[in-house]
Parts: structure tokens; C-alpha cells; sequence
């Protein structure tokens, strides 16, 4: 009985090809969304969960509420690590990250190795215990987990780099230069496996921890946070409990006895105003948003769970095609299901012959499905950024492909099922039964929903992109176009002054400046507290930026000084001076700064100038207080250069480089790319968001068209006798597309509430936002009509024009 159901099934199918196609064909394109948004969301959800002992290991956050406002961060003193393992019983071990690139080694690095002369630049360095290759359960090709960074002066680095560089050779007992400092040489005693795709930390070069101090102190002061922490806790520990009784040790024992000692101001409320926190390690890659100064590469959950949402609605709008042509075309298997009910069949027999044909539709749906997800797949990795794969070695991939296409099958068909099996067979035969045309107000509800979810999906692809514009054309208090960044030019030494004056030289070069620290994320940061002379301990330390910059910076970088004046070249006076922005003279509350001195750790600077404020973090968060210092950074060289004539000037830089540096490469990136690379997984998420908005429009579009098909089939004989009796084409056009039209209003009205929703909440985000206006909503309401209105067109105007007579005559 089973394989006859489906023989018919199939049968049908063959029958109606023009339904068949639009069912099966807008179910492949959800499935294919669903797939892959499934395994985009298996990878992000995955992160770490391959370290051994994963749940039990966590990274050390705090939290400090100021205003009202809570920041959260990830940087702790040298020292916290080692007192929580000593401390407290439930800690099984713990281990430190350093990745600051304020410290010569962290972040990148020019590399060379002993016995050759080229000269190499690469990046993800950090310098870590050797507890934490335990933690991490890093794997080792090469060399000895338990003692690789045990010594000092050594460094473990990646097989993708020992591959790279030395080939099938073991490279153990190499030395490696950083930087062209050969009176420093490290000696590599590791090779370890690349990170996962799916693990947080995707570090080359592991420098260890052993003997390092950067400032003497700094290993034993609790204020001079710069190392991420992580810990392991034993089994069965209250984690709740354990975070409660570590923070309030570590801030009562040590983080205020220091504060004190040092003069901070606001010591005595600390233990009111900032806490400490355990963030499970597998949770990092997802729930990191919040925290400050964390990688902009790290995803959102919200983002993740949005996208399978939409996924899944894409699934159900396919699904709701079959729902409605189903039930639309009800009057044509009308006189079938009479025939059957005459001879013997029972109501169940046809709700199973009903489901067998949605169920084999289904099944055809997710095996295109499958095949289109395989083919896209390519593409999907580029939008997403991810080295994704469709898991064909998993043994539970393809019988849960089987299993959700029955349930989707199933589901999609019970009610066309019941629907069509409930007809009685007396009004069927006697033509008695109302058309599957006039019984439509769940099919216009269902188009409603449609259409609802794809007018929400629109304008969040016009806000997104709206968004996005205003962040890279917006002003942002500097100007980062025809800048050239020229890096590693710290191996230049002494003679990176000499370099800058030759590029100033170069025709189409306008002004250079030499800094590692840019408004762009991945140059240097260096945050500090500041106090106004004679405050310290009295008023609350303002916490800001220390960037050291030259006399060049600010005209290069096309920066307002709104007061005073810049640094000036070999004035003495002003290696003991500073530039503040406006953020930092409104939280210091001075009304005429210029001339004022400020504080620093003791040491007093004062203020000759007040730049306007610039964006050098995100625009998710506000400007900062910043203080520039008159001196030299060197790493990066920055070239503002002339727009006419750029790839010369880039020519007549490269042989200058050359001159100075002939076994190394010239690598140059302009402002502006860098800039745009910092909203890298905003432009990601609004490119998959308007190709998922463009497949949900696809398929509602599809079902609209195939329903209107088969309302036009319908109402032939009504508009045949309108045209005998003078209606024109316009009145039977307008007659065909009001209603849709009106079902498409409905859901514009639904839909612009809950997208003014969501999209204000995602806009919070920002601190720098849009103001979404009712041209959006417009907007998306004449695109989602005019789709609509061409949609259903083809078969309107068909109808309008055919002859009457033709359709009469059969009466």
C-alpha cells in the first residue's frame, strides 16, 4: 500500500510539472539556506570544545561600572595568575597570555634565522606560560609539550610556519632573530599543530614567560594590567561560588592595598565598583561582544542565532508554498477524491496518499538541496570568512537529512491532507464543492506571512547597508584616504628618521610621520591614568590613551587642533609636554587647558595643545580620552601622498626601501583598507543578510506566482463572461492583483513594527548610528509591491486578454 502511494505520488508529480517544479524547487532553496546557516552555526558554536577538559577551564574578565556605564575588559596584572593558583584550592592550574604589541615581540614581528640574511615579516605572535600549552592541550609535531617553553629566551612556533620556512625539516635548535636584533636570538624548541579554525586563539609563535619583565615591576604590580588569564578549575567546583570568594579576595588582599599604596584615587570604592568574572572558554568565540579592546573577528551570538532564524523562516515560507498550492488547486483533484470515496477508499487512505506526495516532494526537495548547499558552498566560505565544509564523513549526516525531510514532508502536508481528504463525495460529484479558490483565508494569511518576514528581512538589509555607508563615508575626525602605512620600519634603527626625510623628498608625498600608533585597530595602545597636578589621591584618576607620536602626526593624519599648538621639532621643553583631545579635557573638567600640567604615574607633562576628537576604536564606542607624547614609535610610517599620481609615488617609496633595506619586502596597506578591515564581520553579516533577504523574496515570489496562476485558472470563466459584458482588460487586471496586492500591504503594515524593532536594537550596538527614517520603511514597501506586482502580472494580463469565447465555449 505504502509503494502505491508513492507510485501515484510520483505519477502526479509528472502531471502537474509547473506545481511540482515551484514546490520542489523553492523547498531545495531552504534547505540549502538551512544547511548552510546549520553548519555555519556548528562551526561558531563549536569554538574550543576540542580542548581536553574544556568545561572546566575559563579566562578571567572583570567588569568596572562608571556612570551608570559597565566596561568590561580582559587585561589583568603579571601577577593575578600565579596568586589565584596559589590562593585558592579549587584552581588546578593557571597560565598567562601576553599579546600586547605596546611590548617589543607581542603582535608582529620582522623575523630572520641564524645563518641567513632575508628578512621576514609575519604576524600572531604572543608571549605565553607553559602552563598554557597544558590548558590549551596544544599538540606537538615537534619537541617536548611539558618543557617547550619551560627555558627562557624561546619560542614555539606553528607547523604552518615551520613548513613555511624550513619545509619537511625539524627545525628544534634554530635560532630565530626578531626584528634584526641579533643580540637577542631566540631558540625554537617546538613545532606545535596550527590552531583550529574553530579555536579562539589563532597565534604562529608561542615566546615564552619565562624570566620576562618589561619595566622593573612590572611583573609584581597589580595596576599595570596587560595579560589575558586563564584558569582550570577543579571538577565538580561551584563555579558561582568560586567567582564570588575570588573576586573579593584578589580586589581586598591585593588589587586596594596596591591602589593605595600608589596614590589612586577611589581606592576605598573599588571593591563597590568592579568585579572579577569566570568566562567559560567555550563560550569566548560567541559571547565576547561586550568586553573592551577583545578581537573584532570574535562573532556575536545574537548575530549567529538571527542568521538561523532566518534560515529556518526561509525553510517555512517554502513549505508554506506547498501549503497554499495545495489547497488552491483543491477544486482540481475534487472530482479524484470523489471517485476514490465512491469505490471504498477511507479518509485515512488519502490523508496517506496526501502526505506520501508531500513527503516525496520533500525528500526530492532536500537531495537538490543537499546538492545546491555542496555548490555554493565555495561562495559561502567567502562571504562568511570561514573555511566551512558540508560534513559528509559524519555517520549522522545524511539520515538526519532523511529524517528532517520527512518531518518537514509531514508537516508540511497534514493539513492539505486533511483539507482535501474531508471533501463529500455527493457535492463533488454533483460539482456542488466550493473552489479551492474561495476557501483562501488561510492561504491569505499564510501569504501575509510571507511576505511579512521578507518585507522584516529588507529593511534590515537597507538598514545594515545603510549603517555600514555612514561608518566608512562618515567623518571621523581624521583624514584616512591616500594615507600609506609603510610597517616594519623599526628595522631601519637610527636611520628611520633619515628614511622619513628622503620620503618627504619623493614629488606627490605631502607630509610623513613615523608611529605605531594609528586610529585603526591593530596598531599600538597604551592605556594609562592621568590626574590634574596636585589631584593625585584627591580627585578619581582619568583612565585614557598614551600614544607617542612626532611632530608630522597631526597634519599628516589631517587632524583639528582646536587649541594651542603642536609639538615642535628639537624643542626641549616639549619632550616634557602633551596634546590632549577634547575627551580627555572634559573629563579632567578644564575649561582653559592650555598651559595646565597633567599627571602621569607621578610625573607631571604639561598641555600645549587640544586636538578635536577622532574615532580610533569601532564606532560602537565612544571617544576615549587620549594624550599624545611627543617622541618616536617606529614601526609604521605613515605617507600622505597625492591621489593623481599614487602608483608612481608607491614606485618611487619602493626604491627608496630598497635603498635602505634590500634584503627585506616593501609592504605598504592604505589607511582606508585598513580602516574598512575593522568592520570586516559587519560587511560579512550584511552581505549574508541581503542573500538570505534576496532567497526569502525568491521563494515567497515563486509560491506567489504559482497561487496566482491558479486563481487566474479559477476566476477564467468569471472574467470571461465580465469581458462579454464590457469590462475593459484594465478592470479585469485591477480584478486579478487587488487582492494580492492588498495581502501585500497587510504584511508591509505587519512587518514595519517589528523591523523598526529589531533594527533599533541592532543600531545600539553603535554608539555612532543612523536615524532610521521613514524612507526606509517606504522604501522596502514600493520594492516588496513592485516584486509582487510583476509577479503576479504575467498571468493577470494573460487573463485580461485572452478570447472569452475560448473559455465559454466548453459550457
Amino acid at each position: 500500500m505504502i509503494l502505491n502511494y508513492f507510485k501515484i505520488a510520483w505519477r502526479n508529480l509528472l502531471k502537474n510539472k509547473g506545481f511540482s517544479f515551484i514546490n520542489i524547487f523553492g523547498l531545495s532553496i531552504g534547505v540549502a539556506a538551512c544547511i548552510l546557516i546549520t553548519v555555519y552555526i556548528l562551526h561558531e558554536s563549536s569554538y574550543d570544545k576540542d580542548v581536553p577538559n574544556s568545561q572546566n577551564v575559563y579566562r578571567v574578565i572583570g567588569q568596572y561600572v562608571e556612570d551608570g556605564r559597565i566596561d568590561a575588559g580582559i587585561h589583568f596584572s603579571a601577577n593575578t595568575a600565579s596568586t589565584v593558583l596559589n590562593d585558592f584550592e579549587e584552581v588546578e592550574n593557571s597560565g598567562r597570555l601576553m599579546a600586547n604589541q605596546l611590548f617589543p615581540g607581542a603582535g608582529s614581528n620582522d623575523i630572520r634565522f641564524n645563518g641567513e640574511d632575508m628578512q621576514y615579516h609575519e604576524e600572531g605572535f604572543t608571549y605565553a606560560d607553559q602552563s598554557m600549552i597544558d590548558i590549551m592541550g596544544v599538540k606537538m609535531v615537534y619537541g617536548d609539550a611539558a618543557t617547550a617553553l619551560k627555558k627562557p629566551k624561546t619560542i614555539v612556533i606553528s607547523e604552518r610556519m615551520a613548513t613555511k620556512y624550513f619545509q619537511k625539516e625539524n627545525p628544534v635548535g634554530r635560532i630565530m632573530y626578531l626584528n634584526g636584533n641579533l643580540e637577542d636570538p631566540f631558540e625554537i624548541t617546538g613545532v606545535m599543530k596550527d590552531f583550529a579554525s574553530n579555536s579562539h586563539l589563532d597565534y604562529e609563535f608561542l615566546i615564552t614567560l619565562t624570566d620576562v619583565e618589561f619595566g622593573e615591576g612590572e611583573q609584581t604590580r597589580w595596576f599595570q594590567n596587560n595579560y589575558f588569564t586563564y584558569l582550570v578549575l577543579k571538577p565538580d567546583t561551584d563555579v558561582a561560588a568560586f567567582e564570588k570568594k575570588m573576586s573579593s579576595s584578589l580586589i581586598e588582599n591585593y588589587i586596594k592595598p596596591a591602589f593605595k599604596s600608589a596614590g589612586f584615587a577611589g581606592w576605598e570604592q573599588m571593591d563597590e565598583r568592579f568585579k572579577m568574572e569566570l568566562q567559560p572558554l567555550i563560550d569566548i568565540n560567541l559571547y565576547s561582544a561586550h568586553i573592551d579592546f577583545e578581537s573584532s573577528f570574535r562573532n556575536d551570538a545574537k548575530i549567529v542565532w538571527i542568521f538561523g532564524i532566518i534560515a529556518l523562516f526561509i525553510l517555512i515560507i517554502a513549505s508554506i508554498n506547498f501549503v497554499n498550492l495545495s489547497t488552491a488547486k483543491s477544486a482540481n483533484r475534487a472530482k479524484e477524491v470523489g471517485l476514490r470515496k465512491v469505490v471504498g477508499s477511507t479518509r485515512t487512505q488519502l490523508i496517506g496518499q496526501f502526505l506520501a506526495e508531500s513527503i516525496l516532494i520533500s525528500i526530492i526537495a532536500f537531495i537538490i538541496g543537499i546538492a545546491l548547499s555542496a555548490l555554493f558552498m565555495p561562495l559561502f566560505r567567502t562571504i562568511s570568512g570561514i573555511e566551512l565544509n558540508l560534513p559528509w564523513t559524519s555517520l549522522g549526516f545524511l539520515p538526519t537529512i532523511l529524517f528532517v525531510s520527512i518531518i518537514v514532508g509531514t508537516l508540511a502536508g497534514l493539513y492539505p491532507s486533511f483539507y482535501l481528504s474531508n471533501f463529500n463525495p455527493i457535492n463533488v460529484l454533483k460539482w456542488k464543492l466550493s473552489s479551492g479558490s474561495k476557501s483562501g483565508g488561510l492561504r491569505s494569511s499564510l501569504v501575509v506571512f510571507q511576505f511579512t518576514v521578507s518585507i522584516i528581512l529588507m529593511i534590515g538589509t537597507i538598514v545594515v547597508n545603510q549603517q555600514m555607508d555612514f561608518i566608512l563615508n562618515s567623518k571621523v575626525g581624521f583624514e584616512k584616504d591616500q594615507v600609506v602605512q609603510i610597517y616594519s620600519t623599526n628595522i631601519l634603527n637610527s636611520r628611520v628618521e633619515t628614511f622619513k626625510e628622503e620620503l618627504k623628498k619623493l614629488p606627490g608625498v605631502s607630509n610623513v610621520t613615523i608611529s605605531d600608533y594609528l586610529p585603526i585597530e591593530g596598531t599600538k595602545r597604551n592605556g594609562n591614568t592621568f590626574e590634574n597636578e596636585g589631584k593625585s589621591g584627591i580627585d578619581e584618576s582619568v583612565p585614557g590613551q598614551a600614544w607617542v607620536i612626532d611632530e608630522d602626526y597631526i597634519e599628516t593624519m589631517g587632524m583639528n587642533l582646536v587649541d594651542g599648538r603642536n609639538f615642535i621639532s628639537g624643542r626641549a621643553s616639549d619632550e616634557q609636554a602633551v596634546i590632549i583631545n577634547q575627551a580627555m579635557q572634559k573629563e579632567l573638567r578644564l575649561n582653559d587647558p592650555i598651559g595646565k600640567r597633567v599627571s602621569r604615574y607621578g610625573q607631571l607633562w604639561e598641555i600645549i595643545g587640544v586636538v578635536e576628537d577622532f574615532n580610533y576604536d569601532t564606532m560602537k564606542t565612544t571617544v576615549s580620552p587620549l594624550c599624545f607624547f611627543s617622541g618616536i614609535s617606529p614601526s609604521i610610517t605613515s605617507v600622505k601622498i597625492n591621489a593623481k599620481n599614487a602608483s608612481s609615488v608607491l614606485s618611487s617609496m619602493e626604491a627608496k626601501w630598497k635603498e635602505f633595506v634590500p634584503n627585506m619586502a616593501f609592504r605598504y596597506e592604505f589607511m582606508d583598507a585598513s580602516f574598512s578591515k575593522m568592520y570586516d564581520n559587519v560587511n560579512r553579516t550584511k552581505t549574508m543578510f541581503t542573500a538570505f533577504a534576496i532567497l526569502a523574496i525568491l521563494v515567497a515570489c515563486l509560491g506567489l506566482l504559482a497561487l496566482s496562476a491558479y486563481m487566474v485558472e479559477q476566476r477564467s470563466k468569471e472574467m470571461s463572461i465580465r469581458k462579454v459584458l464590457g469590462a475593459s482588460m484594465e478592470t479585469i487586471f485591477r480584478l486579478l492583483t487587488k487582492n494580492f496586492l492588498a495581502l501585500i500591504v497587510i504584511a508591509l503594515v505587519v512587518a514595519t513594527p517589528i523591523a523598526y524593532y529589531l533594527m533599533q536594537n541592532w543600531l545600539q550596538d553603535y554608539e555612532y548610528s543612523i536615524d532610521m527614517s521613514w524612507s526606509v520603511f517606504a522604501i522596502a514597501g514600493i520594492i516588496a509591491l513592485a516584486i509582487a506586482f510583476v509577479t503576479i502580472s504575467y498571468h493577470a494580463i494573460k487573463s485580461a486578454i485572452i478570447n472569452p469565447a475560448g473559455v465559454l465555449r466548453s459550457e
